[in-house]
């Protein structure tokens, strides 16, 4: 190692303890076949923040993220802001492994559940019970940890004999009441979140909101990109300001949101 920053890191990595390390992260997206999409490229430049790069062959690429690096540790509580198309997403997925870098490196170490898109694995066709199993699968759940928690999902989703019924005839609240308490069941290191989890009847409304603080509060290292000042204020203890696919701000809350919302 050639530093004692060096050293540390190393240390830290080899221990118990979740870790997430951005190191010059870029992730780049090709499209083909552009110059017959003007309309598309012009919506393109809006969406992602002008982060668009003609080549002189003729292929243009979206750049998601440019050049990104931060550390977080255990008991960081990170809230992600930015404009729509600053690259807030694309760094999110990053997190969860959905995206692999196209430059860089990035270390994520610790057990991550991503609560960015809960129907991830939900067959249509299939029951209820049916789905919890492939979500849980889909989540990385060994089939006996599965078995110790299923009928506290089942329990919990609150649809009784629905269970057994294809997930086609369930009603968007249902469907979400399934995927939400399937999601939330287990309680991982790292969590990553795109806007707080609320869905439902009121009564459940009130359940998952009790479950998601749950999870905020116990999990090792939380991101959270969200709209709401109040949301971040309420549980981040650090905000990093995402713009046009990069890193604009990383610091205290309070410091970052006043030059992102206005005091």
């Amino acid at each position: 190692m050639s530093s004692l920053a060096n050293i540390v890191d190393a240390y830290r990595i080899g221990c118990d303890m979740s870790l997430i390390k951005l190191q010059n992260v870029s992730v780049e997206f090709p499209i083909y076949n552009a110059s017959s999409r003007s309309l598309k490229n012009r919506v393109l430049n809006i969406a992602t923040g002008g982060t668009v790069e003609r080549r002189t062959d003729g292929l243009v690429i979206i750049r998601g993220l440019n050049d990104v690096s931060f550390t977080l540790r255990d008991r960081d509580r990170v809230g992600l802001i930015g404009h729509n198309g600053s690259g807030k997403t694309t760094l999110l997925r990053v997190l969860s492994g959905i995206y692999t870098p196209t430059q860089g490196q990035a270390i994520i170490q610790g057990k991550c559940i991503s609560l960015i898109n809960i129907n991830l694995g939900i067959d249509p066709e299939a029951t209820g019970r049916e789905n919890i199993r492939l979500r849980s699968a889909m989540m990385g759940i060994h089939p006996q940890q599965l078995a110790r928690i299923l009928k506290k999902i089942e329990d919990f989703s609150g649809l009784g004999e629905f269970l057994d019924m294809p997930y086609r005839t369930y009603s968007s609240g249902m469907q979400m009441r399934l995927a939400f308490s399937t999601s939330t069941a287990v309680q991982p290191e790292i969590l990553i979140m795109d806007e707080w989890l609320s869905t439902g009847d009121e009564d459940f409304k009130e359940r998952a909101n009790e479950r998601m603080q749950e999870l905020v509060d116990s999990t090792h290292i939380l991101v959270l990109a969200s709209h709401s000042r109040n949301l971040i204020e309420k549980n981040c203890n650090r905000v990093i300001w995402m713009e046009h696919g990069s890193v604009k701000m990383d610091g205290d809350p309070r410091e970052v949101l006043n030059s992102y919302f206005g005091k």
